[in-house]
């Protein structure tokens, strides 16, 4: 209590001297000019126009010399630091904006002493000063936000962050306040009563500020969870982008596809709509690699003793074919098979050592990581054949090098099939028909 009281107290003596001040400066105005002859209303008159043209030529004077003088000065001195900060103050030309508030809060301090035989002219003018400090206050502000998102965006660990989004609600929310503020000085009104009537405007202002409440929502989610950075590569099918994600802002982001081409998408829908981020893929140790060949059907046999004479001599899988066959050998005199009829004992067949042989040749590809699953299995049956599929990770996860990698194993894989005298799956095509009705 005590320590408010001693505030009061001096700001009330501060208040009291600025009219001693006032009322001094008029006293020897009035006694100037009616040393001049002037009295009664043209003495007022005059000493208001020469009070105004004093002031204003003083305040254009001051602003004159902070932006020629001052500014050149800062701008040397940033110019010559090696900080950053500076630099991105003076890019934003907030010096320029606060170099505004000198002669303005001049012309508020002597508004009253200009009008000083106007009450309701002094009001209006420094109501009108009052918005004039706010609004230079607000540009400054908002220079200085300009300023502060860029620096923070240079640093390594917030680079990949939607610094844009967060700054952007930072401004909504001081444009907010000053709006209040301003409406509070243009019509007199306590910013409790301003508050208050905003609350009843709080169904107007959600339905026409919509999109930017659903925008912070969705900026707000998607940095707190870290679904999305700076630099991610998101697929969205819905609105057809897949490419690297170039901004983040409240409203929107926008997405550089492969093709060049910007697809630009509403913040919130990365929340309201499903979407696939591959940084975990990126960040990863390899790329997967998921892809099948179609068996033909028909061409899936028990293996001939020629042929496995022919497979024998097939590195990879040389001394898999000797240990299986030796353990198929064991287990049919084992178990009474019989070698004439194949289906009553064990045998291999082609797919089952090109499976093996798919599988060898993965294990000795240098750019497959061996760290990461490694598999090839058979799939289900369908009218396309019997699928065999391979599931593995490349070393390398940059989109050329990967088509490459990915290419390169199954045009050897196509190739290798007819070895095995397997057939690749392949629907007719008009020369097959051609074919058919000429012979």
């Amino acid at each position: 209590m005590h320590d408010k009281e001693n505030v009061e107290e001096i700001v009330d003596k501060t208040v009291n001297k600025v009219e001693q001040y006032q009322d001094q400066i008029v006293l020897w105005c009035n006694d100037v000019l009616g040393a001049m002859g002037l009295s009664g209303d043209w003495l007022i008159y005059t000493r208001t126009l020469l009070l105004t043209l004093v002031v204003v030529g003083v305040s254009f004077g001051l602003w004159w010399g902070t932006r020629k003088v001052l500014l050149s000065i800062i701008h040397t001195f940033a110019a010559k630091s090696k900080t950053k900060w500076d630099d991105y103050l003076v890019k934003y030309k907030f010096f320029s904006a606060l170099a505004h508030l000198v002669p303005l809060l001049l012309m508020e301090t002597f508004i009253r002493t200009i009008f000083y035989s106007f009450p309701n002219t002094a009001d209006f003018f420094t109501r009108l000063v009052g918005l004039a400090i706010i609004l230079a206050f607000l540009f400054a502000t908002l220079r200085f936000l300009n300023a502060s998102r860029d620096i923070l965006m240079d640093k390594p660990a917030l680079k990949d962050k939607p610094m844009v989004s967060i700054f952007q609600l930072i401004k909504i929310v001081v444009n907010l306040i000053m709006v209040i503020v301003m409406i509070s000085v243009a019509f007199k009104i306590d910013l409790i009563v301003v508050l208050t009537s905003m609350g009843a405007m709080t169904a107007v202002i959600l339905l026409v500020f919509k999109d930017t409440i659903l925008g912070f929502v969705g900026s707000v989610q998607l940095a707190s969870n870290d679904m999305i950075r700076i630099g991610d590569w998101v697929t969205m099918d819905k609105f057809g982008a897949d490419g690297d994600v170039l901004e983040i802002t409240l409203n929107t982001v926008k997405v550089q596809n492969f093709d060049r081409t910007i697809t630009t998408i509403p913040t919130y829908s990365f929340i309201s709509d499903s979407f696939k981020n591959w940084r975990g893929m990126a960040e990863s140790d390899g790329r997967r690699i998921k892809r099948s060949i179609n068996i033909e059907v028909d061409t899936i046999k028990y293996c001939s003793p020629e042929m496995l004479a022919k497979f024998k001599k097939v590195n990879l899988i040389s001394s898999y074919v000797k240990e299986r066959e030796e353990e198929i050998q064991k287990w049919n005199v084992e178990n009474a098979g019989d070698d004439d009829i194949l289906v009553n004992g064990r045998s291999q067949t082609n797919i089952g050592v090109f499976r093996h042989y798919m599988l060898s040749y993965l294990k000795s590809n240098p750019n497959i990581n061996q760290e990461m699953t490694l598999l090839v299995r058979q799939l289900d049956p369908t009218a396309n054949g019997v699928p065999m599929e391979i599931y593995c990770f490349s070393k390398t996860k940059d989109w050329g090098p990967y088509e490459n990698i990915v290419a390169d194993i199954f045009d050897h894989l196509y190739a290798a099939a007819r070895y095995f005298e397997l057939e690749v799956f392949e629907n007719p095509s008009g020369s097959d028909f051609k074919g058919l009705v000429a012979n």
